[in-house]
């Protein structure tokens, strides 16, 4: 009970922590930066690297061959065997970086891609190479409970983004989308370098020797995560190719889509974080045997709350937000944001399943769920794109994800001690109804700014999250105050 208190506390305070520091540094970065970069550069050029973006992302896995996830893993269970296995997995990572480069470039020339995107493609596969590496940095870094390190590195690289990107915005009246690219370059090798330092003392004299033995091991245990992050890579980002390939102002909808989706990336985001979080705590405690309920529940009402709120908040005032943000939004950009905000419901919810399902070694049958996403992203998107546009996509997303989230929530409750819990359901069910009326009330039933209005209706989801104990603000405030045992 004490270790469970404990272990509660610390998932807490880095949770507090990595909010504070990815609110101070990623608003700034996507709706500073980013987004003037989206309305500066030529029109459809923005679009052209979300296609070539989504494209690298679908591929990405034989660049990491789920070694970050299967890492993040085994370092919480057994950090003694880091110096061990780092070195190897080091020089594993640079053979798959140019297995995944030459295959890239093998789909974009089956894909019928032109010559002139290729100088384009060619960095963005450099920086999803260097992003990999970051992440398995940091994965060790997790591993060993560094958990304020591993949050102050997930910032380290939009801020350095900000100040290069920043600078280039002030000083210069015209904007390419190249410099972006080679802005990532610069700011991920500079993330590498420092996730690097952080641990190189627990690793002693670094010895790389090929060993294939070693290396097929790896491989073998590695490979279900593996397959787990390149079906969530071609179901969560083959729209965005589908988009630009399947329409003739294919461009140009991959920049509505892109826009929109800008908004759910953010949010994702701190979510994606959250269940770094989660992974390496949850194997600790199914290793040590502890009961998972009390943080899963803490975990899952904390995010429901957030991703409830923002949803419903940015549903209602959708066209307003969009016409704000962007140069050339209309109606029609406001409608995909919409869609896609709804999608952040059951997004954030994996967050939560899918480090639980990974620490549990549950990996097959979740792979399972994936296929049959992909499946039916791809057929759904291949009637709806070119009927519906952006939108449609958009649609096919939500339905997607919402599949899933649903899917690896069964596949929790049957195969862990977490029995479902009707009481829990009621509560998160009438917190989303609750949320829906503020949202009705403060768009259709008030006059004023919209701004004010969309605050407004923020800060009464949060209040009504307390006042429905979704938050038990009481329980946290007690846990944060208490020492770790």
């Amino acid at each position: 009970m004490i270790y469970m208190r404990s272990m509660n506390r610390e998932f807490l305070l880095n949770v507090v922590f990595l909010i504070f520091i990815n609110l101070l540094i990623k608003p700034l970065y996507l709706f500073g930066v980013e987004l003037s970069i989206q309305n500066r550069v030529a029109e459809g050029m923005y679009g052209l690297y979300f296609n070539l973006l989504s494209l690298a992302l679908v591929f990405q896995i034989v660049n990491d061959l789920g070694i970050q996830y299967y890492n993040n893993r085994h370092v919480a269970q057994h950090s003694y065997l880091l110096p061990k296995y780092f070195p190897g997995m080091l020089l594993l990572k640079a053979w798959l970086g140019l297995a995944y480069l030459a295959l890239l470039l093998l789909a974009a020339w089956l894909w019928r891609y032109e010559a002139e995107v290729y100088p384009l493609l060619l960095p963005i596969a450099a920086n999803q190479m260097l992003l990999s590496l970051v992440l398995f940095l940091r994965s060790n870094i997790s591993g060993l409970a560094m958990y304020r390190t591993d949050s102050l590195l997930s910032v380290l690289d939009r801020l350095l983004l900000i100040i290069v990107c920043g600078g280039l915005l002030i000083t210069l009246s015209e904007f390419r989308i190249e410099w972006f690219v080679y802005a990532q370059t610069f700011s991920l090798a500079v993330t590498a370098v420092v996730a690097f330092a952080v641990f190189h003392g627990r690793l002693g004299r670094l010895r790389f020797r090929f060993r294939p033995a070693l290396l097929l091991l790896i491989v073998k245990k590695s490979a279900p995560y593996a397959l787990s992050v390149f079906l969530m890579a071609a179901y969560t980002r083959i729209d965005g190719v589908m988009v630009e390939r399947l329409l003739p102002q294919g461009r140009l909808e991959a920049d509505v889509y892109a826009s929109a989706y800008r908004l759910l990336d953010a949010g994702s985001m701190l979510g994606f974080l959250f269940a770094g979080l989660l992974m390496p705590m949850f194997a600790r405690m199914l290793k040590s045997g502890e009961t998972l309920k009390p943080l899963f529940r803490m975990s899952l009402q904390l995010i429901w709350a957030g991703s409830v709120t923002l949803a419903v908040a940015i549903f209602f005032f959708r066209n307003e937000i969009m016409m704000a943000l962007y140069t050339n939004a209309t109606n029609y950009s406001g409608q995909v944001l919409g869609a896609l905000m709804l999608t952040f419901v059951s997004v954030s919810c994996l967050y939560i399943y899918g480090p639980l399902l990974t620490a549990n070694g549950s990996l097959r049958r979740m792979n399972r769920i994936f296929a049959v996403g992909i499946v039916l992203n791809v057929v759904l998107n291949a009637i709806f794109i070119p009927r519906y546009g952006a939108l449609g996509a958009a649609v096919v997303t939500f339905v997607t994800q919402t599949f899933v989230a649903l899917a690896e929530a069964r596949l929790a409750h049957r195969i862990l001690p977490l029995p479902f819990e009707w009481r829990l359901t009621l509560q998160l069910a009438l917190f989303a109804i609750g949320t829906t009326g503020f949202g009705y009330f403060f768009y259709y039933q008030l006059d004023g700014p919209w701004l004010f209005r969309f605050v407004g209706c923020s800060v009464s989801c949060l209040l009504w999250a307390i006042a429905t104990r979704l938050i038990a603000w009481q329980s946290i405030r007690k846990l944060l105050a208490s020492k770790a045992d």
